[in-house]
């Protein structure tokens, strides 16, 4: 919702707005009570409803900042509320000016949102990220290369090597590596893809090659992803995969 022009980010200094957790379909949805989301204290979540329409919101606190504490409150409240209904999960921060704003964006978007609730009902996301275990990996890169082993057996016998020769292996083990992360990388994509219905990729870093969130239908589709997943680090041991879900489908709803 914060991509909406009646939705933009908060500054300090604001009096206080509304935060919209999600949209959910239908005229009838409740929120459980008691229900609270961010700030400190917590605010009453409540439904603004607008047609077919329901933004489950909040007051936005005046000093709204990505603290552990509000992200665990954002996400409960779409649990919460994404047991009774269907819903369209906004990202941390999305705040409005009002609840006005809220439902007239909500009635000026709404074949958009419904769309999108239509695409997204019974379905969850999971988030892979896979790193290398770094002795196994070595070991894999050692074993592949006729010419590490090699040049180590000749270190080994130099007593360590120059520092040339040092650097040299150095060189070598770190293209082998790379060399292993674009291999791995392809066989986690080619296993994992065809089981989601969508994927999207995360932001690159260096602490991962493989970041990617997969959408799937809750149930059988979530299991058999996550069954690969086990076969993948069972048949692979040099590998980890950390998966985080199921969430709400964060990464496919559309700006």
């Amino acid at each position: 919702m914060s991509a909406d022009p009646a939705t933009r980010p908060r500054t300090d200094g604001e009096r206080e707005s509304t935060y919209v957790y999600g949209i959910a379909g239908g005229e009838q949805v409740e929120c459980p009570e008691p229900l609270t989301g961010v700030g400190d204290p917590p605010r009453p979540v409540r439904a603004l409803r607008e047609g077919r329409l329901t933004a489950i919101v909040s007051d936005c606190p005046e000093h709204l900042r990505p603290k552990r504490r509000d992200l665990m409150a954002h996400q409960r409240v779409l649990a919460r509320i994404g047991e009774r209904s269907a819903v369209l999960p906004m990202r941390f921060g999305s705040v409005s000016p009002s609840d006005e704003a809220v439902r007239t964006v909500l009635s000026e978007q709404a074949d958009r949102y419904h769309e999108q609730l239509e695409r997204l009902t019974g379905r969850v996301e999971y988030n892979v990220k896979a790193v290398h275990r770094e002795e196994a990996v070595l070991r894999l890169v050692l074993a592949d290369s006729a010419e590490l082993r090699a040049l180590a057996e000749a270190n080994q016998a130099a007593g360590g090597g120059t520092y040339e020769q040092r650097l040299r292996f150095g060189e070598l083990v770190a293209g082998g590596v790379r060399e292993r992360e674009e291999r791995d990388a392809r066989l986690v994509e080619e296993t994992l893809l065809p089981l989601a219905e969508e994927s999207r990729p995360g932001p690159e870093s260096g602490g991962w090659f493989v970041n990617i969130s997969f959408l799937v239908e809750k149930g059988e589709g979530a299991e058999e992803l996550l069954t690969a997943v086990d076969e993948l680090t069972g048949n692979h041991p040099h590998l980890e995969l950390n998966v985080h879900g199921p969430l709400p489908p964060y990464s496919f709803v559309e700006p």
